[in-house]
């Protein structure tokens, strides 16, 4: 009587097949790629911070430990091909507390934000974060402020509370006023949170403009490839002496300038390639 094989030489038989299937479908299916590239990309993240944690432990919770994320996450670029140019950084107010507004596409934005991240800046999420394992807990010990966006109460609260922080512990806040990512290759209409908390403490905005990642990656396309990404920093815009019944016409002229440089960049080589040429791409949607 023939014998089954032991159980050892099962798992053998699968590692093998797993050895020969992955090299073959990362070679063989752009998606397969895809995949593979974004799981490798989120499950690097949370180990970053698992080996992050116990460093930012040491202080506490506290915005510095920013530094500590921002160190650790920076290499990140490199793994991928992706290149990242930074202009006019020198735009940053030298000694002042201010809000960043900046464009939303995906997590990858998190490569941009890690590059040009300004001392003492902390980046408003969405409470959910806070429960994403590692990640969240590391966010949270670096200052990351969480709001609940389906409890407006709540979420005006809070950033009436943050309003008061950047004045007292000279902080700056990075927002995406989009409130979502946004894989279309546009800018969706601003929320006005970002902008209402910039009034009531009467600091400047600073706008911060990604160019399109259309030529290396896309959702739909389950494409993702090396390339290349601007990030670009407009100069400040001032709220001093702005009243709540002047934040939508700030927060419509803000939108406007950052759409102009989103095109401007993302069709000159240097990020976003043709795909805003294309039917369909932002260059053919109105302002």
């Amino acid at each position: 009587m023939e014998l089954w094989p032991g159980a050892w030489t099962v798992l053998l038989l699968l590692f093998l097949l797993l050895l020969f299937l992955l090299p073959t479908l990362w070679f063989c299916s752009p998606s397969a790629k895809y995949f593979f590239k974004m799981a490798f990309y989120n499950g690097w993240i949370l180990f970053l911070a698992v080996l992050a944690i116990p460093v930012c432990a040491v202080r506490g919770r506290n915005v510095e430990n920013m530094k500590i994320l921002r160190l650790m996450l920076l290499h990140i670029k490199y793994l991928y091909g992706i290149r990242v140019e930074v202009r006019g950084a020198h735009h940053f107010p030298p000694s002042q507390p201010y809000v960043v507004v900046s464009n939303h596409q995906s997590s990858l934005d998190l490569l941009g934000m890690m590059e040009v991240l300004p001392g003492r800046c902390v980046p408003i999420a969405k409470r959910e974060l806070l429960w994403a394992g590692s990640a969240g807990l590391a966010c949270w010990l670096a200052g990351v402020i969480f709001i609940d966006r389906k409890r407006t109460g709540d979420a005006i609260s809070v950033m009436s509370e943050v309003a008061q922080t950047l004045l007292t512990q000279d902080v700056r806040v990075w927002v995406f006023p989009e409130g979502t990512r946004n894989h279309n290759g546009s800018m969706l209409p601003f929320k006005r949170g970002a902008f209402h908390l910039a009034v009531q403490a009467q600091v400047p905005i600073v706008p911060i403009v990604m160019s399109s990642y259309q030529d290396f990656y896309c959702k739909k396309e389950r494409r993702f490839t090396s390339g290349r990404c601007q990030v670009r920093v407009l100069p400040p815009v001032p709220t001093e002496g702005l009243t709540p019944d002047d934040v939508p016409a700030l927060a419509d002229r803000v939108r406007h300038s950052m759409l102009t440089i989103f095109r401007e960049i993302s069709t000159d080589g240097r990020g976003g390639g043709d795909y805003l040429k294309k039917p369909g791409g932002m260059g053919e949607a109105p302002l």
